[in-house]
């Protein structure tokens, strides 16, 4: 693994749950189990009905790209070389107002587009890290995976 350039994500009480999910590959959201609503990105307590009953779910990690940004001017040194390059807003199909910030990868350039469907996918940029990537479901279904 090469050394990895770009800021990492702080981990906190918070986040943790969030971020040792996606280490085993699995996207996890916090959900309230007073309400039943999930809740992202994780915080103390939750967004609907202010509980601090919260607890990791495992989700499909589906979605569709609800609005996204190409970078042209990279705001850290690390990016320089990945530029320009997109960064997604993704709801998910388990709730639509659940929404991550991540990046597109695998793709071709028409398939940035709002409603493109997309995947989860994991990046171990570090041996303590991964991050959360999404990519295009045709490039998935390409390569005959499911």
């Amino acid at each position: 693994m090469p050394d990895y350039d770009k800021p990492l994500p702080e981990l906190n009480q918070f986040t943790k749950s969030y971020w040792e999910a996606a280490k085993r590959h699995q996207l996890a959201i916090a959900k309230c189990s007073a309400c039943g609503r999930l809740n992202h990105p994780p915080k103390p307590v939750c967004r609907f009905c202010q509980s601090d009953k919260l607890a990791p779910q495992v989700v499909s990690g589906k979605g569709t790209i609800y609005s996204y940004t190409v970078t042209h001017y990279p705001y850290h040194p690390g990016f320089v070389k990945n530029g320009p390059y997109p960064v997604v807003l993704v709801e998910l199909e388990e709730d639509p107002r659940v929404r991550i910030v991540s990046n597109l990868v695998d793709y071709k350039p028409e398939q940035l587009k709002v409603g493109e469907p997309v995947e989860v996918v994991f990046d171990d940029v570090t041996p303590e890290v991964t991050l959360p990537k999404f990519r295009p479901r045709a490039a998935a279904a390409a390569r005959g995976e499911r």
